[in-house]
């Protein structure tokens, strides 16, 4: 287990009290499809944890089958623009490597929106802190632990 999936299954047991049953691949998967295919399960299940700057540092948990409209996310959250966090911007605030950022558990709080055709699943699959790794989870219980808003913010 890498040290980022130690930490993010440490802090969702001391954080939220979740025993996560975390999946791991060796070889990782480069894409959401990539990831069903090894997980067994639909692409848009994919829990895909991108990183926005939208006048500060935010998390979307998008379906792998979905794409973030930031112009949606720039008008949901009253600014002007969003963009994509870089990999230092997300390193310093979250604590986890690009790939591998969990829904919630990181170094600070940040807001975090949920794509709503999550909700449609009874199980979601997460990065659990390493592009390697992956949990289920139910869309409401991950809504809960993350503090997240349900929002239609895709393209």
């Amino acid at each position: 287990m890498t040290p980022g999936t130690e930490q993010f299954r440490t802090r969702a047991k001391q954080i939220h009290g979740l025993e996560i049953e975390i999946s791991e691949f060796p070889a990782g998967t480069e894409t959401a499809a990539a990831a069903a295919d090894a997980i067994g399960c639909e692409t848009a299940q994919i829990a895909s944890s991108l990183v926005f700057v939208a006048d500060e540092l935010l998390v979307v948990v998008t379906s792998g089958a979905n794409d973030v409209d930031t112009r949606a996310l720039a008008t949901l959250r009253g600014v002007h623009t969003a963009r994509m966090a870089d990999p230092d911007e997300i390193a310093d605030t979250l604590g986890y490597e690009v790939g591998g950022i969990p829904p919630f558990c990181h170094d600070r709080t940040v807001p975090v929106y949920l794509d709503e055709t999550l909700t449609n699943f009874d199980t979601v699959w997460a990065a659990a802190g390493a592009p390697t790794a992956v949990f289920p989870i139910e869309p409401d219980r991950l809504v809960a632990c993350a503090d997240a808003t349900v929002a239609d913010i895709t393209e």
